[in-house]
């Protein structure tokens, strides 16, 4: 597929995801989202990606919600199907084995702000906003916001956020747990690129084992939880990363990794 309103690049294991529709400050159209959801399928299977970055194009917006011009005249049957196709992509990026990190550069709203929900890992520049504005337009969050956000920062923020339609700065997101760090616009991604080259000198067998339990176990009781990771601790020791991870470690040296 040739894409029109992305931009993707790998490099040093590194894929990165540019949504870029800066006149419309990024917001996510049905040709959006349908492109996004083809280059997660294809990051899903390639072994050459070790972590995702997910950004906005320009200084201004990472994404401003989804397309309000084009979904205003939908009817409720359409309505529904517009939001299943944004849930299903945004549980393709939760679901990427690969670590996912959000580099919020802008407005994160509505469809912005769960798209950066969806991500494990999120920096913002200083300039970022949040919120979840669809109650201001007479709809609820669509594409998974109700349920991602809650998870993110609990229910009390969550739904004050919602219930609301309010937007909140980079700071008052760190403070309540949405972003991990936040950090000037200009090294934003500087920072990013510094986590995710961190990332990829460990395992990466381990790691996208560790995101999977954390995921699995999220939605689930504890002790199914612990369950399902003394299976995947177990599975690592199947590994070659295992052997030479541990034997790097008695010979005191770095390891060498090959994701085996």
């Amino acid at each position: 597929m040739d894409y029109q309103n992305i931009i993707y690049s790998v490099s040093d294991g590194i894929g990165t995801i540019t949504i870029n529709r800066p006149k419309a400050l990024n917001a996510l159209n049905l040709a959006t989202v349908t492109e996004l959801k083809d280059v997660v399928e294809k990051i899903a299977v390639d072994p050459a990606v070790q972590v995702v970055v997910i950004t906005g194009s320009g200084e201004k917006s990472f994404v401003a919600g989804a397309d309000i011009v084009e979904m205003s005249t939908k009817n409720p049957t359409e309505g529904r199907a517009w939001g299943m196709v944004g849930q299903n992509v945004f549980t393709e990026i939760e679901n990427l084995p690969q670590p996912v990190i959000a580099a919020i550069n802008g407005f994160a709203l509505g469809g912005g702000c769960e798209l950066s929900c969806a991500c494990d890992i999120r920096y913002a520049s200083e300039n970022a906003k949040f919120g979840q504005p669809e109650v201001g337009l007479g709809i609820t969050p669509g594409f998974g916001g109700t349920q991602r956000l809650t998870r993110v920062v609990g229910r009390g923020y969550a739904k004050e956020l919602i219930y609301t339609g309010g937007m909140i700065d980079a700071q008052e997101a760190l403070r309540i747990g949405l972003v991990n760090k936040v950090v000037p616009q200009s090294e934003l991604m500087d920072a990013v690129m510094k986590l995710a080259k961190t990332i990829t000198k460990k395992a990466p067998v381990a790691v996208q084992l560790s995101k999977a339990a954390i995921n699995r176990g999220i939605n689930c009781d504890v002790v199914t939880g612990i369950a399902y990771e003394a299976e995947v601790f177990g599975l690592c020791f199947s590994t070659a990363d295992q052997k030479e991870g541990m034997s790097a470690f008695v010979e005191k040296r770095k390891p060498a990794f090959t994701g085996k």
